[in-house]
């Protein structure tokens, strides 16, 4: 259900294409909440049907051209009303915590490659926020509560980089260490 609220968040922000829509998805929402192209086009329909976003009128024919989207009244009640509501956190679902509980039933061999791939994806990952918290968040700008709350979901996702650099450096050196103790036994 927070697709739909995703979008409503990203068009009042700025209101814009579908296109715009995806490719500042990619840029931002995307780090937290994914949806493909197709999903988000999906989304913008139903939520146009529901009357909380609208088609920004075109001085051209929209034949062939894109769709400005934004909020209508209905939209920005509904975003309000979702934020306001509780909802428990959701279990982790990852398939690589899920290989890891199969490795202690089947073994692990194979497994050292794939946790060292993931382990460089998340540095990767966290090297990318950092970056961006360097540019957007620079120690010495003034911020707005609308900064503050942004920079905190950021700082979310680099809190959460740094779990599984860490957590996965550990995994690779348990997994290492029982390779080596296997190899010692043989």
């Amino acid at each position: 259900m927070s697709l739909p609220h995703a979008i409503l968040t990203a068009l009042l922000e700025k209101p814009s294409s579908g296109l715009e829509l995806t490719r500042r998805f990619d840029k931002s929402i995307g780090y937290f909440w994914s949806a493909t192209h197709q999903q988000i086009y999906r989304e913008l329909g139903k939520l146009e049907q529901a009357g909380q976003i609208r088609a920004l009128p075109s001085a051209q024919p929209t034949r062939g051209q894109k769709k400005e989207y934004e909020v209508l009244p209905a939209g920005r009640e509904e975003l309000t009303e979702w934020v306001a509501r509780s909802e428990d956190p959701k279990p982790v679902r990852d398939p690589l915590l899920l290989r890891l509980r199969a490795a202690g039933v089947v073994g692990s061999a194979g497994l050292e490659a794939e946790v060292g791939r993931h382990l460089a994806l998340h540095r990767r990952q966290l090297a990318q926020y950092e970056a961006i918290e360097a540019r957007d968040f620079p120690p010495e700008r003034q911020s707005t509560e609308q900064d503050r709350l942004r920079h905190l979901v950021l700082r979310g996702g680099i809190e959460l980089e740094t779990f599984w650099t860490k957590w996965l450096t550990e995994a690779l050196t348990g997994l290492r260490a029982g390779a080596l103790d296997e190899r010692g036994a043989g």
